[in-house]
């Protein structure tokens, strides 16, 4: 079997920027993922990426990415959902469902999942009115009444996004003031869609065939209310995906990994970039930034041992 010197799963913003700087540093390197994009693929547009101050939708980015790895040598493999990591001596062995995959160094960069709410009827009604994506499903829902659960960047950016189809728009929040920042904040207050609910927690989601209403509860005085709604969209932050790896790291309490400046965990030879790691700052740069640290970082390792 085939052993590349890393191999990388995730080919989102750290996977494939990783991919970069990888084949770069002349590095037989293999990326693994369901598609390349990562979340950038849900993003509509990114206008804080420097180079592209008139903005740049999140499809046209990760093009730009992909073709940027492939370029220096990066292979793309699509279709893969990795199931299980061993190790056979010091080389990782990266189980998928479509087969297995040998690497020298092993780049975690599988990023995150949204968190569920975890109420009555968010499960029965995916894909009927529950929904994590509004670039996806937002299309679905011209004319009709929504609501989107958060108070973060990526819950108000949906929010607005979700305007351009639907005829209202409830913010619903559980603390009196939202965490965005200012800029999007300023453009939520003023779109007349827009209709904020703070204090306030989903506790189900109710319906027939569909979703219908939200029975909501005040975080203060605990009294109930029931909100009639076509659907309702869940931005409440994300889980890493870890568990692959768990064995091989430790994480912070929120389950995100731990690894040094050199995004090195306590696994050698095993790095972790991106969405998935613990950092202050979640953004495209930053995961970017993760993933050269990473690759080069991957590289000096394998030097080192010859």
């Amino acid at each position: 079997m085939e052993v590349w010197d890393t191999l990388i799963v995730g080919a989102g913003p750290a996977g494939l920027a990783a991919g970069i700087y990888a084949g770069r540093s002349q590095l037989k390197t293999l990326i693994l993922d369901r598609m390349p994009g990562g979340q950038l693929l849900i993003t509509e547009e990114i206008e804080n990426y420097p180079g592209f101050h008139g903005g740049i939708t999140g499809f046209e980015l990760s093009e730009k990415f992909r073709q940027h790895a492939e370029k220096f040598g990066a292979k793309i493999e699509n279709g893969h959902t990795v199931t299980e990591v061993t190790l056979d001596g010091e080389i990782f062995v990266v189980k998928t469902d479509y087969g297995e995959f040998k690497g020298r160094t092993l780049i975690w960069a599988a990023g995150s999942n949204p968190r569920k709410l975890g109420v009555p009827g968010e499960a029965e009604f995916v894909g009927r009115g529950v929904s994590y994506c509004a670039v996806c499903d937002g299309a679905f829902f011209k004319d009709r009444v929504v609501a989107v659960v958060g108070g973060g960047d990526s819950a108000l950016e949906e929010a607005l996004y979700l305007t351009k189809f639907a005829k209202k728009v409830y913010l619903i929040h559980r603390r009196d003031k939202f965490r965005a920042v200012k800029i999007i904040q300023d453009r939520v207050k003023r779109n007349e869609k827009i209709e904020p609910v703070l204090n306030k927690v989903v506790v189900s989601i109710n319906g027939k065939d569909f979703v219908e209403s939200l029975t909501l509860e005040d975080t203060r005085t605990g009294e109930k209310m029931e909100l009639p709604v076509d659907g309702v969209f869940i931005f409440i932050g994300n889980e890493p995906n870890v568990s692959p790896i768990i064995h091989f790291v430790d994480t912070d309490p929120s389950g995100f990994i731990l690894t040094d400046e050199e995004m090195r965990t306590k696994t050698p030879g095993l790095f972790a970039a991106g969405d998935v790691r613990s950092k202050p700052l979640k953004q495209v740069i930053t995961a970017a930034s993760d993933g050269a640290v990473a690759a080069m970082s991957a590289t000096r390792y394998l030097e080192e041992k010859e």
